[in-house]
């Protein structure tokens, strides 16, 4: 099937259309499981081989992209990777406790992250580094907390992206609020809120979707499916494509290639548009893959098998940008060569700037537990104090 005939099917169907609706005959388990098997429908506009192909619903929203621009994702993603890499290294090294890796989904974050405008506001999970960085959030700042330093790191408010949120699928639920205020406020400003394919099978996402369309919030829920939740595959997390979960919510919802940073951009600007038009919520699907481990803590190799990593790597996100930036003269070799430098020159800063940050104060731990204090925070605190003593007494005997 080729990626033209896909646009006209692009599922932006109403919850009410023919195609959303279950047939009376009863489907057996092993038609649903070949059902949901199948190789859903998703908007490409760049090609694992760096080709441009047509796609008569989404062009219109990357038409204007210059070859400046075209540079500017490629510098965005490459250098979005270095870091990574670079926190990577660092963990492995003992300088951070703990680092989860965007590798591979780098086309989705850019993506997206470019089409936002700067009133639109991030609702992000903990793997967004990418977004982060098309928010102007200086990499160094995300470090702090998987260093245990600080509890974030940079003013929510200053870049309209909040901080990390560990616990899983719960920043849709600020998002979907902080939308319906938007809302109410009058402002034609969006909200989006990243998510992996295993958050979507959380309450917190579900009672998300149930409010942004009841209240037609403007935000965008994007997921990105890289195909494991740590260890468990997408199959286990839904008998059907992710995207097609919003038709039960009644609103649209849409698979792209979240390899392909033109298709992620497009379709981005496309659910942002709605959501400022007031037509209410939209969730993106981009279908991309987690190269490394869940977190440093995980060992992939023990539950996915190399073939599988193989054939994504064929679909590398950097790679097919740069075949096609080289295929049509929008770069040059010495363009290629300075990122390089570039490149290295953030790694080492990162480095420096990772291994540089001082302790932080051993009792801000109690600040800020209740806004007029506790006596109970105080009893801790002085227990703690004793404690910490209890090291220079035994230093100094």
């Amino acid at each position: 099937m080729t990626v033209e005939s896909t646009a006209a099917r692009t599922p932006r169907r109403s919850a009410g259309s023919k195609a959303g609706t279950t047939g009376t005959k009863r489907t057996t388990r092993a038609t649903a499981k070949k059902d949901a098997g199948a190789e859903p429908q998703l908007v490409q506009l760049l090609t694992p081989e760096g080709k441009r192909v047509k796609n008569t619903e989404y062009d219109k929203y990357v038409a204007g992209v210059t070859p400046e621009e075209l540079r500017g994702l490629y510098r965005d993603m490459v250098l979005t990777r270095r870091f990574d890499a670079e926190a990577t290294s660092l963990q492995r090294q003992g300088e951070l406790g703990l680092w989860a890796s965007l590798l591979g989904q780098e086309a989705a974050q850019i993506g997206s992250g470019r089409a936002l405008r700067d009133d639109d506001y991030v609702f992000p999970t903990y793997r967004e580094h990418g977004v982060a960085w098309c928010r102007g959030v200086d990499p160094t700042n995300l470090l702090g907390m998987f260093r245990g330093v600080n509890n974030g790191g940079w003013d929510p408010n200053g870049n309209n992206f909040q901080l990390y949120t560990i616990v899983i699928g719960s920043q849709t639920l600020h998002a979907t609020g902080y939308a319906m205020g938007i809302a109410k406020d009058g402002a034609d400003s969006a909200v989006i809120a990243y998510f992996g394919d295993g958050a979507s099978s959380q309450g917190d996402v579900a009672e998300s979707f149930t409010f942004s369309a009841v209240y037609n919030a403007p935000v965008v829920f994007f997921c990105q499916n890289n195909q494991w939740a740590i260890s468990e595959p997408t199959e286990k997390q839904s008998r059907v494509p992710i995207y097609q979960r919003a038709q039960g919510f009644g609103f649209p919802g849409v698979r792209v290639d979240g390899n392909d940073v033109l298709g992620c951009l497009a379709v981005t600007r496309w659910a942002l548009e709605r959501a400022r038009a007031g037509e209410g919520p939209t969730l993106v699907e981009a279908f991309t893959y987690r190269m490394g481990a869940h977190t440093t803590s995980d060992d992939p190799t023990r539950y996915r098998g190399d073939e599988e990593r193989q054939a994504w790597e064929a679909k590398d996100p950097i790679l097919r940008l740069r075949r096609y930036l080289e295929a049509s003269n929008h770069a040059d070799e010495g363009f290629f060569a300075e990122l390089e430098a570039e490149s290295e020159a953030l790694g080492k800063r990162v480095r420096e700037a990772v291994r540089a940050m001082p302790d932080p104060d051993h009792f801000a731990i109690f600040e800020n537990a209740y806004a007029d204090g506790h006596a109970l925070v105080d009893e801790e605190r002085a227990q703690f104090a004793a404690y910490q003593a209890s090291f220079a007494d035994e230093g100094g005997n």
